[in-house]
């Protein structure tokens, strides 16, 4: 197989080098004879850390619009998926050799009728760690709960399961070797959470001074997801006429969330990026959620490590040392410098192959 050779600063340091690709994998040995395939910033594959392939408004959809949305999410350069939650079974995807990588979550675990319809295994509380333990043996190391939902009882954001109830089922899937991860736009449900030991918080919203401080102390994740925050307005309106206390809690998270999300980020919680798509965004747009994590507050290349290097290493999978393999994107100008220059890859390499 010819060697192909990319060349170009190579981030995170930004060392201009001469990059090989062997049998799909990297090499920084000269490689004779090999075959120019682009020069440019050299970039690790991104990580799209909130997606849901095989999702749309209305739950599963069939494998023709999956391909489709993964297809989106490559081509703007996210190589690595963490699915969040899906009702469709997308154990193809990982036999697919021009599909991104995926990491499956399998399907959301949430409340009976507390959850959009169609998305979630809907469950009263003694049912939870069963199925939280089914889910982990049926995914690739991680499982999603709906941590909250609007209760049409309190007419607010609540916590989907007693705390104990959580506890129980993030044992369980500790106990099989899986993370747990879980939906929480509120605050009520996150102290129970982080105390049991969650892995990752989604969006979090709802967080404060000592909840930042016990994720710190514990390691635990963020996955803000701001371009799915930044439909709370819209949440609140909707919801405003018959839920008047609901639409009130959404207006007040969205209006404290950049300090919010930039408390935790300033005190150490490793953040990372997730788009969201497939539940509140359209596919292949990790660019704006790069953005996004940018105008908060988050420096430029902090933001780009959150969808790159840092977060590759978060969820097991090398960037671009010596032997890696060869998932990477190559851009025209330094993104960052700019970050718009994430919508117009020159190159995405995927498995040793120009993909796009």
């Amino acid at each position: 197989m010819t060697a192909l050779r990319f060349s170009g600063p190579v981030l995170p340091d930004g060392e201009p080098r001469d990059l090989f690709v062997v049998d799909g994998r990297i090499t920084y040995e000269r490689q004779a004879g090999a075959e120019g395939a682009g020069d440019g910033w050299i970039v690790p594959g991104l990580v799209d850390a909130h997606c849901h392939l095989g999702l749309d408004d209305f739950g599963a959809v069939g494998e023709e619009e999956t391909e489709q949305q993964a297809v989106a999410d490559r081509d703007g350069g996210a190589l690595l998926i963490r699915d969040a939650g899906s009702a469709a079974d997308t154990r193809w995807v990982r036999d697919r050799d021009d599909l991104p990588r995926l990491i499956r979550c399998g399907r959301h675990i949430g409340r009976t009728k507390r959850y959009i319809r169609n998305y979630a295994h809907e469950v009263e509380p003694v049912d939870l760690p069963a199925y939280a333990a089914r889910e982990a043996r049926r995914g690739d190391g991680w499982i999603k709960l709906v941590g909250d939902w609007i209760s049409r009882e309190e007419g607010d954001l609540a916590p989907s399961f007693p705390a104990e109830a959580f506890a129980a089922a993030i044992d369980a899937a500790h106990a099989e070797g899986a993370k747990v991860t879980a939906h929480c736009f509120g605050a009520g449900v996150l102290p129970g959470l982080i105390e049991a030991g969650i892995d990752c918080i989604e969006h979090g919203t709802g967080l404060s001074e000592d909840l930042v401080d016990a994720m710190v102390a514990r390691g635990t994740a963020l996955v803000p997801t701001i371009m799915q925050l930044d439909k709370f307005p819209e949440h609140a309106a909707a919801g405003g006429a018959k839920f008047p206390d609901y639409a009130g809690t959404m207006t007040d998270l969205y209006a404290r969330m950049p300090a919010t999300i930039m408390a935790a980020y300033d005190a150490g919680v490793p953040v990372y990026a997730g788009s969201d798509g497939g539940g509140i965004s359209r596919h292949g747009n990790i660019a704006g959620e790069v953005a996004a994590l940018h105008r908060i507050g988050i420096p430029a290349v902090d933001a780009l490590g959150a969808a790159s290097w840092r977060a590759r290493e978060w969820l097991g999978h090398p960037g671009l040392e010596e032997g890696a393999p060869a998932d990477f994107v190559v851009y025209p100008s330094d993104p960052t410098a700019d970050l718009a220059v994430l919508r117009n890859p020159a190159r995405v390499v995927l498995r040793g192959r120009v993909v796009a």
